[in-house]
């Protein structure tokens, strides 16, 4: 599995000992109300083994500091594998930093180079507007707005699709 680096980051495969990381950030409400219910431990436990084994996900981590910062994953699809769906999520300590920006444009480069992709896919809650710009700022453009077709705790929110095409 790759290791991406950047400037400033290291973006290494998940490893066992990222489980922790992995799991305060899947219960930090600040970070889920953009994403989904918090699930119980066993699912997170489930989504976290798959992370493991996936080829294309990543911890987020500054050159000289093993704390994770984040992590980012890209998914190839299976029907198109021209195509892929990203997603990221960074610690707020670490947002407004420029670590998401710079996280997403190396994964995008890494896709487009490395994998055969040639799109990217993402998707985020309108009323995200830090992820909104930080997709807007690596080239991505709405390509879709699916009103009220998400749902977290209850309250549906309209869903904005972005996509980057390989130049």
């Amino acid at each position: 599995m790759a290791t991406i680096i950047t400037p400033r980051l290291r973006l290494t495969p998940f490893e066992p000992f990222d489980w922790a990381f992995f799991r305060r950030l899947r219960e930090d409400r600040t970070i889920m109300r953009y994403m989904a219910t918090i699930a119980p431990e066993k699912e997170t436990r489930r989504v976290f083994a798959a992370r493991l084994t996936a080829p294309h996900t990543f911890i987020i981590r500054a050159h000289n500091d093993d704390t994770p910062l984040g992590d980012i994953g890209l998914q190839i699809s299976t029907q198109n594998r021209e195509e892929a769906d990203i997603g990221y999520t960074v610690v707020p300590a670490a947002q407004g930093k420029g670590i998401a920006s710079e996280a997403l444009r190396a994964v995008c480069e890494y896709a487009f180079n490395q994998t055969g992709v040639k799109a990217i896919n993402a998707y985020v809650l309108a009323d995200n507007s830090g992820s909104v710009r930080v997709l807007e700022k690596a080239g991505f453009v709405r390509t879709q707005v699916l009103e009220k077709a998400y749902e977290i705790d209850g309250v549906r929110y309209d869903d904005w699709a972005y996509r980057l095409e390989c130049d």
